[in-house]
């Protein structure tokens, strides 16, 4: 009874109706992002389902079972700018087709409870907060942090949530959205090149890799670029610039370990000068704790070695880090099991960036994410795709899966 071809026919509505000429637009807080919340809620106005909002405005639609225990499929609506047209509202809106489908088979009233839940700001595109919803809701949040965070055009997180409806101060609120919540699924793109170049079209996400965040500032002297010799310069862009070649080869040491110098800002920044000072960061991701610890360890020794070759010094400040999140092994074998089902062989892999399942899982309840293919591995750009028989299988797989898991959660 399953209907993919359902969810196509609304990615592509919700793209006519988002997106522009450079992709996607639905960052959120913004009226493009609220224009794509109120679609939707018209897509719940046929169905026997409760909705609302909670403190740190994700969106949550139930549908009643016979047991209150409940099934909870989740994604998120926003993008980033200028992003694709699957990434986030694939897996919302193959929710709410396995809930759609979940009330046809059982007049409304399914052996368990089925949630679906729109995450607020997953992307975190707008003011550098990812997860920002589902961390409110595991109680990971860190709000007086994030009241004071600013867009490009200087405008506060705390006052564009007041724009929505949303008080920061009370976002940890939503963590009562917790009871009764016995698994949580999610669907994704990949948004990376793996699946494609083994020729499989779905995948069973082992977990989300860990992250440490930093930013790094190196600290040397401004000179005139015409007048100071090279022997005696203490060029902080020089130090900035190497440590950003090692951190190469000391991902490479492991191979699902990557890492990423993203952002340079120089100082003073003209032409005609030495570089005084210089900002960075740096983001290292690995499944493996020991491992994320290790390159981190090897990243700072690095750039202190750096700095002194330049006669300079260097400082490091933590923006951020999770630790890795390993998603249900009984789930992990029932999403294999889906896609076996479905497309014939499955793949496991970590999944590189960060997911609302990781926050979910945090709080100790079973998560398992299912991805599927991206076309040359590309995410958050307008070239982002996937095939279209691709996405019904994975709808396919999905409702297999929520299925096994519904009956798994009635058997505990």
């Amino acid at each position: 009874m399953i209907d993919p071809k359902a969810v196509l026919t609304n990615l592509d509505e919700l793209r006519a109706l988002t997106a522009d000429e450079d992709g996607a637009q639905r960052v959120a807080w913004s009226p493009v992002w609220l224009k794509a919340r109120a679609w939707f809620e018209q897509k719940l106005a046929a169905l026997p389902v409760e909705h609302h909002y909670d403190a740190a405005g994700n969106h949550w639609v139930t549908l009643k079972g016979e047991s209150e225990k409940a099934l909870v499929l989740g994604s998120h609506l926003d993008s980033v700018p200028n992003g694709g047209w699957l990434d986030g509202c694939l897996g919302v809106l193959a929710g709410l087709e396995v809930l759609t489908n979940f009330s046809k088979q059982y007049n409304g009233k399914p052996p368990c409870t089925i949630k679906l839940v729109d995450w607020a700001d997953e992307e975190g595109a707008r003011f550098g907060r990812s997860l920002f919803g589902s961390s409110a809701f595991a109680g990971t949040h860190s709000i007086e942090a994030d009241r004071v965070r600013t867009d490009r055009e200087g405008l506060t997180l705390e006052a564009a949530l007041q724009q929505c409806g949303v008080a920061v101060e009370k976002i940890g609120d939503a963590s009562v959205e917790q009871k009764d919540l016995a698994a949580y699924l999610e669907l994704h793109i990949e948004q990376g090149p793996i699946l494609e170049r083994l020729g499989k079209s779905l995948g069973v996400v082992q977990g989300t890799k860990g992250v440490e965040r930093w930013a790094i500032i190196f600290r040397g002297q401004e000179a005139h670029s015409g007048s100071t010799p090279m022997e005696v310069r203490r060029d902080a862009l020089a130090a900035a610039a190497k440590l950003a070649l090692e951190i190469r080869p000391i991902a490479r040491k492991h191979p699902q370990a990557v890492a990423t110098m993203g952002s340079v800002k120089t100082f003073p920044g003209i032409v005609t000068a030495v570089v005084g000072r210089c900002e960075t960061t740096l983001d290292m991701r690995d499944l493996d704790a020991g491992v994320l610890a290790g390159m981190l360890r090897e990243a700072r020794e690095a750039s202190e070695r750096f700095a002194k070759e330049e006669g300079c010094t260097v400082e490091w400040a933590k923006i951020w880090s999770i630790e890795p999140i390993p998603f249900h092994p009984e789930l992990i074998a029932f999403c294999d099991q889906a896609i076996v089902e479905t497309a014939g062989v499955s793949e496991r892999l970590p999944s590189g960036p960060l997911h609302d399942a990781a926050e979910v899982a945090r709080v100790g309840i079973p998560a398992v994410m299912m991805f599927v293919q991206s076309l040359n591995g590309l995410s958050h750009n307008r070239a982002e795709d996937t095939k279209r028989e691709h996405i019904e299988q994975a709808v396919t797989g999905f409702h297999s899966l929520a299925e096994k898991t519904c009956g798994w959660i009635l058997g505990r």
